[in-house]
């Protein structure tokens, strides 16, 4: 097995023992108690939309895994799962399959599975224009994500250590390709002023990849012989990082909520800040390696009831309602956002 092969494996053998525990920014958002809803739960929608696709639950299978020879069965599971439940899904970072046609199958198996359904190829961003669109074909993807793990190369003993013309090479990938391009931080945040940054060059799909989930800084941190550790609390959280986009408020952007995501409530508090979705990894990959199919399966529904009750009690018929809904933000997260000038008493009053 090649080093990248077992890179791969250790990723998700050490992802697995990540992000289960400890404190999560969503444990500082609580919603108003609205004791007159006026809704009905039969008439909640989970129907939402995400870089011009129209997704009919706002649960999306987050980028994982792909590239090494035990990795072909998970994501053919994760499919499954995506093409019964009709979630959107991304596959892992794809260069490996670009420098080594051989690990093609570990990708391709998701569009087999699941040839209806809405896939997002993803490649990092050292990718070229000719990378990407094979990319995208390879799986005949109906987007791009484009991930930013500034943090993680650094932390990983065989890692990039040269992030110049990041910006430069999004916008020729955006401005090439005929399908929409997300950007997606890897769990370590993003501030208002990179978002900024990518607005400018014409993204209007940003995951914001909050800590609170894998964290790609101890799994890699778990690889090496001389940890970093100071550095596993690297970043914004996931709430921190939607209040972050809030305070940009420009008209038009879709924000993916991953990091931290445990059960539907979790779903709602993130679309009162803004997400029009949100990513589940670490808790997608742990589900499929100790459940069954029907197992995971009935996770998933009971996901999306959850999301249904708050919705119905906060009054809500769609997701698109839960920015309307008033929100109090409280704890460290609130105390971080102050600092930054972020207004929260608008969330609780609105």
């Amino acid at each position: 097995m090649d080093r990248r092969s077992i890179r791969k494996l250790d990723h998700i053998r050490n992802a697995l023992v990540t992000g289960e525990n400890g404190a999560n920014s969503f444990d500082d958002v609580s919603f108003v108690p609205n004791s007159l809803p006026n809704a009905a739960f039969a008439e909640t929608s989970l129907d939402t939309e995400i870089a011009s696709l129209r997704l009919s639950s706002p649960i999306m299978i987050n980028a994982m895994t792909g590239g090494a020879g035990g990795t072909t069965q998970i994501n053919q599971k994760l499919a499954i799962i995506a093409r019964e439940r009709n979630l959107a899904m991304a596959v892992g970072s794809q260069m490996a399959a670009l420098r080594d046609p051989d690990v093609t199958d570990s990708y391709r198996i998701v569009r087999r599975e699941h040839p209806q359904g809405i896939l997002f190829a993803n490649v990092g961003a050292e990718a070229t224009v000719e990378q990407a669109t094979a990319a995208v074909e390879m799986i005949e993807a109906n987007g791009l994500q484009i991930h930013l793990n500034v943090m993680q190369e650094l932390l990983m003993p065989e890692g990039d250590r040269d992030f110049r013309g990041y910006l430069e090479r999004i916008q020729a990938i955006r401005e090439s390709l005929d399908v929409p391009v997300m950007v997606k931080e890897v769990g370590f945040g993003m501030a208002k002023e990179s978002i900024e940054k990518l607005i400018e060059i014409g993204i209007r799909t940003i995951d914001v990849g909050g800590r609170g989930g894998t964290n790609f800084a101890q799994v890699e941190n778990m690889r090496s012989d001389h940890p970093h550790t100071m550095f596993e609390d690297w970043g914004f959280t996931t709430v921190e990082s939607l209040l972050e986009a809030n305070a940009v408020g420009h008209p038009g952007m879709s924000y993916i909520a991953t990091g931290g995501v445990r059960h539907g409530l979790d779903v709602v508090k993130a679309a009162s800040l803004g997400a029009s979705a949100v990513g589940m990894a670490g808790a997608m990959l742990r589900l499929v390696q100790r459940e069954s199919l029907e197992g995971c399966l009935s996770t998933v529904d009971r996901w999306h009831h959850q999301i249904r009750v708050a919705m119905t009690a906060l009054g809500m018929k769609g997701l698109a309602d839960a920015v309307c809904t008033p929100v109090m933000i409280t704890g460290k997260t609130a105390e971080r956002a102050r600092l930054r000038h972020i207004q929260l008493e608008r969330l609780a009053q609105r």
